[in-house]
């Protein structure tokens, strides 16, 4: 499988947005983590140290030969290259990072997670959302579509339940927006913009997620937890 990957290298520079992500993530990610679809290994950076084993899986072949180049001295990382569903190991955490929407059988990649997770562990899923804003970037990326609240909602969780579900990136939104309309034939946005949004605009969302009890934003994060 090949994957477009463009945008991986900009967005890599997107320091502050991951560390907030992180922040938001980090009581979850414990003692055996699997990261699907890790790409260059931008957000592995953040947790690679505290946690003692590491999965991280990545379909695409030019961004699995990196992962095994970035990584190979790391003896708590494994790089595969597999489908969930063929992974024959357990995970007390398992991440699905901007992941979901490039893959069709969406719930059904959900199902094959959680049955990979071990009791009392968590799927945690960041996704873009509003369809609205669906734009040329996402097309090009390969995103299949973007996500609402009652996708997650109108689950069938059988042995789980949605621990947390929210917005983030509130300014983030704004921002897509305004670009989406003044720039439609844009379709990878520039290294200044996304430096813009990161060390600008990123950090008003952070205080403003928070006044809005996060009900309002670019992104949506759920976070499953395994009865």
């Amino acid at each position: 499988m090949d994957y477009p990957g463009l945008e991986l290298e900009n967005f890599d520079k997107a320091v502050i947005w991951r560390k907030y992500i992180y922040f938001l993530l980090k009581k979850y990610i414990r003692k055996n983590v699997l990261e699907v679809g890790a790409g260059i290994g931008s957000f592995t950076r953040n947790y690679e140290r505290q946690i003692n084993k590491i999965t991280i899986s990545e379909l695409d072949e030019n961004n699995f030969k990196l992962l095994l180049k970035k990584f190979s001295d790391k003896k708590n990382i494994t790089v595969i290259k597999s489908f969930t569903k063929e992974i024959n190991n357990n995970f007390d955490t398992i991440l699905y990072l901007n992941v979901l929407e490039h893959i069709e059988k969406d719930v059904q990649e959900i199902n094959d997670a959680l049955n990979k997770l071990e009791t009392g562990g968590h799927l945690i899923i960041l996704v873009p959302a509003h369809n609205k804003l669906y734009s040329k970037f996402d097309k090009a990326i390969g995103h299949i579509k973007r996500y609402d609240m009652n996708f997650f909602r109108n689950l069938d969780l059988k042995n789980s339940k949605i621990q947390d579900l929210c917005y983030l990136d509130c300014m983030g939104y704004f921002l897509y927006f305004l670009n989406k309309i003044f720039f439609k034939e844009e379709i990878y946005p520039s290294k200044f913009k996304i430096f813009i949004w990161d060390k600008f605009f990123t950090p008003i969302s952070i205080i403003l997620d928070k006044l809005l009890n996060y009900k309002f934003g670019k992104n949506i994060m759920c976070i499953i937890k395994k009865n």
